[in-house]
């Protein structure tokens, strides 16, 4: 498989999220970590080397799944995780980035990973409690003493992402990108580029949408958090059915999946974009994989450019209102 550019930092150009491997869709989601593990040896096997997850996963749970299967394989891939949706000090809400949360997330996420060294160590949401410099500080430090490779954001604003970049070098930035989720192109990307920094989409499949398997929420459990996602509501999910049909009837023309299209469109993004579309299946892994080989042709490429925008917020308002503005 190609590499993509994160800072410094080479990785496989799609790589794994390992969060439903968690059971994250749903509150009491169920998991299967045999076949978990076995969708991670695979996606080693096929050259992926890009594993993502975060301790509030379970929480902690993927983390888990994640050292278990890469035991014995350390060296074959680049572990990312993130950090600062939970608080280990008191008198902390949910959302904590201080220098001594950092410190007690790292050490949990070393012990759950079987390794000594994170590969790329995100902040998950910005703490608007703690000054981004306080915290990207205190990841410098962990850089120094070898437990952290590279650092990265997620969900950060221009202004943000500038600022912590000043204080130490940024690999990259996760926030959601996709061909419902365009966003990122207006100031995001353009920045990124500026100071040399990679781009991690998360959800490059639109939350499954994209894979062209789901077609009415009834299917869904009614703890599905999907089922409260704007994008999935009412006239707005009909609406973006009507993308997954174009991406299919483009995919049909050179005989790719829906889901391997969007990612194909994702990869002429620029060498600088790494997706890390999630999954708990080897059959989803080997089909996303496959999209590494997959040759758009630049016309195929203007019409998935020319999509309509989807329809509704990326997301409801609590879960908005976490994200950097």
């Amino acid at each position: 498989m190609k590499n993509s550019a994160l800072g410094a930092l080479s990785v496989s150009r799609i790589g794994l999220g390992a969060m439903t491997m968690a059971g994250t869709y749903t509150t009491g989601g169920s998991t299967d970590d045999d076949e978990s593990i076995r969708t991670i040896h695979r996606a080693i096997d096929l050259g992926v080397t890009h594993i993502d997850t975060a301790e509030v996963y379970g929480p902690f749970h993927s983390e888990k799944v994640v050292g278990r299967a890469i035991k014995g394989r350390r060296d074959q891939v680049v572990v990312a995780t993130k950090f600062g949706l939970l608080s280990h000090t008191e008198g902390r809400g949910l959302i904590d980035s201080s220098p001594a949360n950092v410190r007690a997330a790292v050490e949990g996420s070393l012990k759950r990973l079987g390794t000594d060294h994170i590969d790329l160590y995100y902040q998950h949401r910005v703490d608007p409690n703690t000054p981004i410099e306080d915290t990207v500080g205190a990841l410098a430090e962990l850089v120094a003493e070898g437990k952290v490779l590279h650092i990265g954001l997620s969900e950060a604003s221009p202004s943000t992402i500038r600022r912590a970049h000043a204080v130490h070098p940024l690999a990259a930035l996760q926030t959601e990108y996709s061909l419902w989720t365009r966003d990122p192109e207006t100031e995001i990307l353009p920045l990124l580029r500026e100071l040399g920094i990679g781009l991690v989409p998360y959800s490059p499949l639109g939350h499954g949408l994209l894979t062209g398997q789901i077609r009415t929420v009834d299917d869904f459990a009614d703890d599905d958090w999907r089922k409260t996602n704007p994008r999935f509501t009412a006239e707005n999910f009909q609406r973006n059915l009507r993308i997954v049909d174009e991406v299919r009837a483009i995919g049909a023309e050179t005989g790719a999946s829906p889901a391997q299209t969007a990612l194909a469109w994702l990869l002429t993004r620029g060498n600088d974009v790494a997706p890390i579309p999630g999954t708990k299946r080897v059959g989803r892994v080997e089909e996303n994989t496959a999209a590494d080989s997959i040759e758009l042709s630049t016309a195929q490429i203007d019409r998935l450019d020319r999509l309509t925008p989807a329809a509704g917020a990326r997301h409801d308002d609590a879960n908005m209102a976490s994200i950097d503005g």
